[in-house]
């Protein structure tokens, strides 16, 4: 595997911001994909941005896109009560996910759940209504090229179960040392199998989102809403958080993978859709060195990109 990153910017001095970043990430011991975008000027910066990389629950967006599409046209009711029974519920430590008892919520109440508090078994209900299927086509409808929906939340730790049983830490071993090998033992981090999207199809699809060129836009506008109401500021929000700049995301999380998307928006006008995916070559499942890599990149590229 090359060490090297491929780098995307649209000026020296951007370039100069993306190899800084990377170098960052290499130090933290992070192999990193990025892009971030101005959605205004289009000048952008990055590397290994057309890899493929499993998502985790940053496959929330594009589930959350297809199901307020759905609702936009009638053909799913916001409020209509889903209930999710402990015993069939997806795993998570969030949300319903966390619950002992039955729940019941409207589905526009489980699109709030998956997308500000990454609520595994809101999205896998949300998956059983719409399904994994129709997410897909719908992508592909939609010319969402560079991004795949494949299987449900649960599946991720059901294939890792399925090799490690509940050794968490015998299953983060497997994941680095399968992302060298590129032999997974884990079906679902191989990009073949897996939900996985590049940086590049990512920041697309977020630049769409921003300026209604998808699905509906009522759709659109809702989701914005959502992700503006992300409660993790880890990652994306470290280094931006402040009266002045909105910044609306996207986590994911599972084993070695740390990511975030979003857009980060002033005052002053400037919009930035950012995409930082990570896998980490640490034995480690608390790594905040690496979250607040995240967070510096995505400063200096606000920064760098922002008028």
């Amino acid at each position: 595997m090359s060490t090297e990153p491929t780098y995307v910017a649209t000026s020296t001095e951007l370039l100069r911001v993306a190899e800084s970043i990377a170098e960052h990430w290499r130090e933290v011991g992070a192999l990193g994909h990025l892009l971030a975008r101005n959605l205004d000027t289009g000048e952008e910066l990055g590397f290994d941005a057309e890899t493929p990389v499993p998502l985790a629950s940053v496959v929330k967006v594009p589930l959350g896109l297809v199901v307020l599409d759905e609702i936009a046209h009638g053909r799913l009711d916001a409020a209509r009560p889903v209930t999710i029974e402990p015993a069939q519920r997806s795993v998570g430590p969030t949300g319903v996910s966390a619950f002992r008892h039955p729940a019941t919520l409207a589905v526009g109440d489980l699109l709030h759940q998956t997308l500000s508090v990454s609520d595994n078994a809101s999205g896998d209900a949300l998956f059983d209504l719409v399904g994994v299927t129709t997410v897909d086509d719908r992508l592909r409808e939609w010319g969402c090229s560079g991004i795949r929906v494949r299987h449900r939340l649960q599946r991720m730790y059901d294939c890792a179960a399925g090799v490690a049983g509940d050794d968490f830490h015998l299953a983060l071993e497997l994941a680095i040392r399968d992302d060298t090998t590129r032999q997974y033992s884990i079906d679902t981090l191989d990009p073949a199998h897996g939900n996985v999207a590049s940086a590049a199809a990512l920041v697309e699809l977020l630049q769409r989102i921003w300026l209604d060129r998808v699905a509906h836009p009522s759709a659109t506008a809702e989701l914005r809403r959502l992700m503006g109401l992300q409660v993790f500021t880890h990652r994306l929000s470290a280094d931006l958080r402040t009266d002045t700049v909105k910044v609306s995301g996207k986590t994911g999380s599972f084993l070695h993978l740390r990511h975030e998307i979003g857009v980060v928006e002033s005052e002053s006008g400037d919009r930035v859709a950012i995409a930082a995916l990570t896998r980490s070559h640490r034995r480690a499942i608390v790594a905040h060195d690496v979250d607040l890599a995240i967070g510096a990149a995505a400063r200096a590229a606000f920064e760098s990109l922002r008028r």
